[in-house]
């Protein structure tokens, strides 16, 4: 990571000003303490090419902000002179990602170093409800992780919302359709009952697939993450960037055809992957009727070896390695990760995905590996969404009052 020191041109504001210079300035240095803390303020004038005086004046505003703590250090971790160290504050401000499911709600706090500190689930059947009981709900949740947080030492100063549909790039802060929950045309704003604590909203999918770009270790630059609850989401990241689409409706992977005269999708085609590998349909194959949780109830009867539910997971994972090997052989990836529930199914599911990659990815070299099941299972979209405002934040620490 490098400084900001040339002074910019746009087309609209003319040259870049002191104060977007600072502002530059300010979230290199944290973004490189972030990445290798700890550091003195020598080091990080060293890492940047900024000037140790510039260094000092921003760690200094950055330390009155919240986001960084310096303390006294010796060689060998002693406490002492001679050196400061500086590193990324664990108490102050933080993020809040909330996640609707179509059977449960989630929130997640994250400290400013990506670290999650408090973790909420409640099961909660959400499709077919009103949109405003079930934001109601979110926000009471959202509420007590925020008190718990606030108990650690921690504010929340942005949120984020995950949801199963399609929101659009313009006009952001709409749901337009999340055919599993019901919804059409929803903007929680409308129902939200505090105006001040209104989240952003992004695809769960995305969300996913990002908090596996931050989070998870030795992931591939360009990949593809497939998740799932009662439907199939997927997100594209293309050189460590997510890919949403002209209007935001990339990754409808659930709704892409195994058979053209297939039996018919709540979204309105027919034979979408959903109708084979989601979570209704491999319950229905393997003759379960899940009041619980279906995927812990697959797995369990899965482990034991009941054939029925063999057979419905092996069928589902032929179905997705015909999708995905359309994927891989369209995008070229470096991979492929099986997130969400998928990802505790995977035992099962990934055999019959990697015969189908090996028969139909033909035109270009395909490792059987390059496919894998994500460690962070289901809590990869609530924590996505508690670390996209931590690297927001991070990207702009003027967001964020001086105290």
């Amino acid at each position: 990571m490098t400084a900001v020191g040339r002074v910019g041109r746009s087309p609209e504001n003319g040259p870049a000003s002191q104060q977007d210079m600072r502002r530059r300035n300010l979230a290199v240095v944290l973004g490189t303490v972030a990445a290798h803390s700890p550091l003195s303020r020598a080091d990080v004038a060293g890492r940047t090419g900024l000037t140790r005086a510039a260094v000092s004046s921003l760690v200094d505003e950055l330390i009155a902000r919240g986001t960084l703590t310096e303390a006294a250090t010796a060689p060998g971790g002693r406490v002492g002179r001679p050196g400061r160290a500086l590193a990324v504050s664990d108490r102050g401000p933080a993020s809040l990602g909330l996640e609707i499911g179509v059977a449960h709600l989630a929130a997640c706090v994250a400290d400013l170093r990506g670290e999650p500190r408090v973790w909420r689930r409640v099961e909660r059947a959400n499709a077919g409800r009103p949109p405003g009981q079930v934001l109601a709900e979110a926000a009471a949740l959202a509420a007590e992780a925020e008190a718990e947080a606030a108990v650690q030492g921690l504010h929340v100063t942005g949120r984020v919302l995950a949801v199963p549909g399609v929101v659009p790039n313009a006009p952001r802060g709409l749901v337009e359709h999340a055919p599993n929950l019901g919804w059409h045309g929803v903007r929680p704003a409308d129902h939200w009952p505090d105006s001040a604590t209104v989240p952003d909203l992004e695809n769960e999918a995305n969300l996913g697939a990002l908090a596996e770009l931050w989070h998870a270790d030795h992931t591939a630059e360009t990949f593809v993450h497939v998740s799932a609850e009662a439907g199939i989401g997927a997100a594209l990241v293309v050189g460590g960037q997510l890919f949403r689409g002209t209007r935001g409706f990339a990754g409808e992977l659930g709704h892409i055809a195994v058979h053209p005269d297939g039996p018919p999708c709540p979204c309105g085609a027919r034979g979408c992957l959903e109708q084979y590998a989601g979570e209704a349909a491999v319950l229905r194959e393997a003759g379960l009727d899940a009041t619980g949780d279906p995927v812990a109830l697959l797995a369990e009867r899965a482990t034991a070896g009941d054939a029925p539910t063999l057979r419905a997971l092996e069928r589902a994972g032929r179905a997705m390695g015909l999708v995905l090997a359309s994927a891989v052989n369209l995008i070229d990836p470096d991979g492929l990760v099986l997130g969400g529930a998928y990802a505790e199914l995977a035992e099962w599911l990934l055999p019959a995905i990697r015969t189908e990659l090996a028969t139909r990815v033909t035109v270009r070299p395909w490792d059987p590996e390059a496919v894998r099941a994500s460690l962070l299972g289901r809590r990869g979209p609530v924590l996505g969404a508690a670390l996209l405002t931590v690297r927001r934040l991070i990207a702009d620490p003027t967001r964020l009052p001086a105290t």
